[in-house]
């Protein structure tokens, strides 16, 4: 999943060594996975299977 990940467009690394996934990432994945992202781009933010994107 994570292999054709492009850094600093897709992710960047947080100080501890976590990517943080990006929104246009996380809007082209198409669905949320509810493990409350930083840059959800999903409403309501953090439920898991919802596709409706935030204006």
């Amino acid at each position: 999943m994570f292999n054709d990940l492009i850094p600093d467009i897709d992710y960047t690394m947080s100080p501890d060594g976590y990517r943080i996934l990006s929104k246009k990432y996380l809007t082209e994945r198409g669905y949320c996975c509810g493990n409350e992202c930083k840059h959800c781009p999903y409403f309501p933010k953090h439920t898991k299977g919802n596709r409706t994107i935030k204006e």
